[in-house]
């Protein structure tokens, strides 16, 4: 038995979707008209998610930004927009909001945690998010090794060919002046112990 609703034959839109989720466990993404399950993260994965957020929140309230992290919101990408959430592992938004939203308006970063066998949606979500216009920086944070990869918005208003790889040193977010070493992204995960020799 099929979890898709009928709608989807034909396409699902945002509005048919965020219904259609609300009524379901589990997580879930709109993919060009389609609802898409997200599989549970395994530890590393869950373990760098929680770091990430820990070290951009606090970095945000100690520079005194009007910005917050928020854990798997879904975004609407400006390319097809009445046909896909997508659902980054963690975004920044630096505008205000009264009413609760369903889905998280005006991101200015995204970061995925590329997991080995979701990388083709990972970098589908990626492509995505840069069509959003407040978007400025998207980051990919990896899980067999200690690294990211980091694409950030040229002045022009377009973005680079090629993300920006961060092996060791500082992970810097220039757009909301956030800056820690990318290895302590992975202090709670097995990585912690490879990286320091272990």
């Amino acid at each position: 038995m099929s979890a898709q609703p009928k709608e989807a034959e034909d396409g699902m839109t945002v509005a048919e979707f965020l219904v259609w989720a609300e009524q379901r466990s589990g997580r879930w993404q709109l993919v060009d008209g389609r609802p898409v399950a997200m599989a549970p993260a395994n530890r590393t994965h869950g373990a760098l998610q929680n770091e990430l957020g820990r070290l951009i929140g606090n970095a945000l309230v100690e520079n005194g930004a009007p910005c917050s992290v928020v854990a798997d919101p879904g975004v609407v990408p400006r390319v097809l927009a009445h046909k896909n959430v997508r659902v980054p592992d963690l975004a920044v938004v630096c505008s205000g909001y009264v009413a609760e939203q369903a889905t998280l308006s005006e991101p200015v970063v995204a970061i995925e945690i590329l997991s080995p066998g979701d990388q083709s949606q990972t970098w589908s979500n990626v492509w995505t998010y840069t069509t959003i216009p407040t978007m400025q920086e998207i980051a990919v944070f990896e899980t067999k090794t200690i690294g990211a990869k980091l694409l950030r918005r040229l002045p022009d208003g377009g973005w680079p060919e090629e993300p920006q790889t961060i092996a060791s040193g500082d992970f810097v977010l220039k757009s909301v002046n956030v800056r820690f070493p990318v290895a302590a992204a992975y202090r709670t995960t097995r990585l912690s112990a490879v990286g320091a020799g272990g």
